[in-house]
């Protein structure tokens, strides 16, 4: 906490943990109504053998696309499919060690309320001396679910836990229809892992990304609906 405080009030250039969906898109807006605070680009995993965002399973394709229309370059970890958590600690360690020579100062996630995600996050920083940054954190996430909708954010259902959801959310548009549909005791953000997003308009896109959800595939419990670009 001491060093994200000390470095939050001099860090210029931060990097964005992008997962491709709604939180990262939502978290880019407000550090962009920052001025103390320049984003110089994204981070984000790639599953190497599917060519996928992690746990997303977003086309790196899109996630491209993505990148081009927010003006920001990405850079990218690939991470082996059967990924131990020794080795993603080593290669986005790797990563970070890399931007931290080139001038980053800070990195910022779209964490909400996980206590323990955000001590990890904490602890593999430190030693780079690269500040935390949390613009997110201890929102309500049914109100701030329902402001990224009014703003305008946009974003397909990429992956649902079959596990706590239905299929049948796959695909699925994040609006208000969405989650008023949501079971009882699933966070309106997703922030335990429910499902992931792809957040292709909104505050921080020129213009929306042309994409259209296609075919829902069930792989390890969880069903995946591919996107891809239309025209």
């Amino acid at each position: 906490m001491a060093l994200e405080r000390m470095m939050a009030t001099v860090a210029k250039a931060v990097l964005l943990s992008w997962s491709s969906g709604k939180d990262s898109a939502w978290t880019l807006h407000l550090l962009r109504q920052r001025g103390d605070l320049e984003v110089r680009g994204l981070l984000t995993t790639i599953t190497r053998e599917y060519g996928r965002v992690s746990m997303h399973a977003v086309r790196e394709s899109l996630l491209d696309a993505q990148a081009a229309a927010l003006g920001l370059p990405v850079r990218k970890v690939y991470l082996p499919s059967r990924c131990s958590n020794e080795e993603c600690d080593r290669l986005v360690a790797s990563a970070l060690q890399e931007a931290r020579a080139e001038g980053i100062d800070a990195i910022a996630f779209g964490d909400l309320y996980l206590e323990d995600v955000r001590r990890y996050r904490e602890q593999l920083l430190a030693p780079m001396e690269i500040a935390p940054l949390f613009p997110l954190w201890g929102m309500p996430t049914r109100e701030l679910a329902d402001t990224m909708v009014r703003a305008g954010l946009r974003a397909y259902v990429t992956a649902v836990d079959l596990r706590v959801l239905d299929r049948s959310f796959a695909g699925r548009s994040f609006d208000r229809s969405f989650l008023e549909a949501l079971p009882q005791g699933i966070d309106p953000c997703g922030e335990n892992g429910e499902f992931h997003t792809f957040a292709y308009a909104g505050p921080v896109f020129p213009m929306p990304l042309s994409v259209a959800p296609f075919e829902v595939v069930e792989r390890e419990g969880f069903a995946f609906c591919d996107l891809r670009e239309s025209s």
